[in-house]
């Protein structure tokens, strides 16, 4: 069913140390997104970019230095103004990062008075807090400060506190967890769907498991960090770990996700240019975003 899609850039490089994924949005845009959605049907409005302040510049510092923290907090505001707007206007708001805290924003908009249901795809848990994170880097916080735990600022954008209840989310593809995460991971609440459980049980009871899951919700709001696939499919990642989901699972993960009509936005993240090789991931990115939003094979 055509959807009336809302684009908005996040290009956003202050959750982590390496230079380059601020870039990720352009190469999204560069590599056909809009017009191939156009070819699907959908109506597409692109609302630019967030604007994010100038990283490093010249006789600046940080407005904190608890690793960018004011100016997260600060662009994550943003993100929820303008997702909420788009939600207003009864769009699909399909967000394009960046790092991956972005999805306090992102997520922050998406939920509403009605609970939803997340689906977090990432190599990663993202489940730390500043006392549980060996690298103080906030894209591995954001699913804690969406369910209420870690920087008060982060938890409270958009609407002071919890944004996602545990038992509506879902992770999928993790395989890289720091050693408190893990235990925090297990006293969640969360379904959690590692790269372990995509070997033994395949992607598609997995996907089929998800959508039965939020049979009860009405909306599914999906991030896709990129890193979640294996490096061979996606090499344009800051944070790579081998052994990750296939070209095919993560379509035909996609796929049954979009069949269930209930995605209602959407943010992929963690794509940089700089560490990619011939576009290939951002190429991928797009593709797998046509398969969330109704491309089939027939």
């Amino acid at each position: 069913m055509p959807k009336q899609i809302s684009i908005i850039g996040v290009p956003m490089d202050f959750g982590q140390l390496l230079r380059g994924v601020d870039m990720g949005p352009a190469a999204l845009r560069y590599t056909g997104l809009i017009s191939r959605l156009r070819d699907l049907g959908h109506v597409v409005v692109d609302r630019g970019d967030v604007r994010i302040p100038i990283r490093d510049a010249d006789g600046q510092t940080p407005l904190s230095q608890d690793k960018y923290l004011d100016e997260i907090t600060q662009i994550c505001n943003a993100i929820y103004t303008v997702g909420q707007e788009a939600i207003g206007q009864g769009h699909f708001p399909l967000f394009l990062g960046g790092d991956h805290s972005i999805a306090v924003g992102t997520v922050a908009a998406a939920s509403g008075k009605d609970p939803i249901g997340l689906v977090w795809i990432d190599a990663h848990g993202d489940f730390n807090t500043p006392e549980t994170s060996p690298s103080g880097n906030i894209h591995g916080m954001p699913l804690a400060a969406l369910i209420g735990e870690g920087h008060p600022s982060l938890v409270n954008v958009g609407r002071p506190g919890r944004k996602v209840d545990p038992e509506n989310v879902v992770l999928i593809g993790q395989r890289d967890l720091d050693p408190v995460e893990k235990k925090r991971l297990k006293k969640s609440g969360f379904t959690i769907f590692t790269m372990r459980d995509i070997d033994e049980q395949g992607i598609s009871s997995i996907a089929n498991k998800t959508v039965m899951k939020f049979a009860h919700l009405k909306r599914i709001h999906l991030t896709v960090d990129m890193d979640a696939l294996d490096p061979l499919e996606a090499p344009g990642v800051g944070t790579p770990v081998p052994g990750g989901i296939s070209y095919r699972e993560a379509h035909l993960l996609m796929e049954i996700l979009a069949d269930s009509g209930k995605v209602a936005s959407m943010d992929l993240v963690e794509v940089n240019p700089i560490l990619d090789v011939a576009n290939k991931t951002a190429e991928l990115a797009v593709e797998l975003t046509l398969s969330a939003l109704g491309k089939s094979i027939l």
